[in-house]
């Protein structure tokens, strides 16, 4: 299989690689990301996965598999990216308040080699509860909701603002590692 490569500099992904036991290397991933697209579609997401992932392919010296991995939250079919700002982040999250909505993971494996390129996607279903504008301030105030997707970390939520999820809670927090393995398997 090669060196693991992750083409991510998230912390939180890092994280979830080294707690399910994976030995691996990080390399940033140069990729330009396109926030102009606002419809959700898996073959969007899927795609921005595998964009970073092959661009790290020339940045590597020995034979490699580089995990490339996007995650994005979805309301109504709407994407919700990271937030431009604190306004934008309370706005962000009043609209999820007292809603379901879906995070999506994208994930692509590629072979540094033969530029093989393995894509999927992960989904999992979280509902808030009936946010107070209180509640909304709070958490911007006292956590980062800038660097999130959606402005959340669901890791980081206090009490009495998640209802309930449903899938993989890694997905939520930004890479599915069970899929991960998976896809390296293959």
């Amino acid at each position: 299989m090669g060196k693991i490569i992750l083409a991510s500099s998230s912390p939180r992904r890092r994280f979830l690689l080294e707690k399910a036991g994976y030995k691996f290397e990080i390399i940033p991933s140069p990729y330009e990301e396109d926030h102009t697209v606002t419809d959700f579609s898996y073959d969007f997401i899927e795609g921005l996965a595998s964009g970073k992932a092959t661009a790290v392919v020339p940045l590597v010296k020995e034979p490699s598999v580089i995990i490339g991995a996007d995650t994005v939250v979805v309301l109504d079919n709407k994407i919700l990216g990271k937030p431009k700002d604190k306004t934008d982040a309370f706005n962000m999250l009043r609209s999820l308040s007292n809603k379901t909505h879906i995070v999506v993971t994208g994930i692509a494996v590629v072979n540094s080699v033969t530029g093989e390129v393995k894509k999927a996607a992960s989904t999992s279903h979280v509902t808030f509860e009936d946010l107070t504008d209180e509640q909304i301030n709070y958490y911007i105030e006292n956590f980062k909701p800038l660097d999130k997707a959606g402005s959340y970390g669901i890791q980081e939520m206090p009490d009495g603002y998640i209802k309930s999820y449903t899938g993989s809670l890694d997905n939520i927090i930004g890479l599915d590692v069970e899929l991960v393995g998976k896809l390296l398997e293959n």
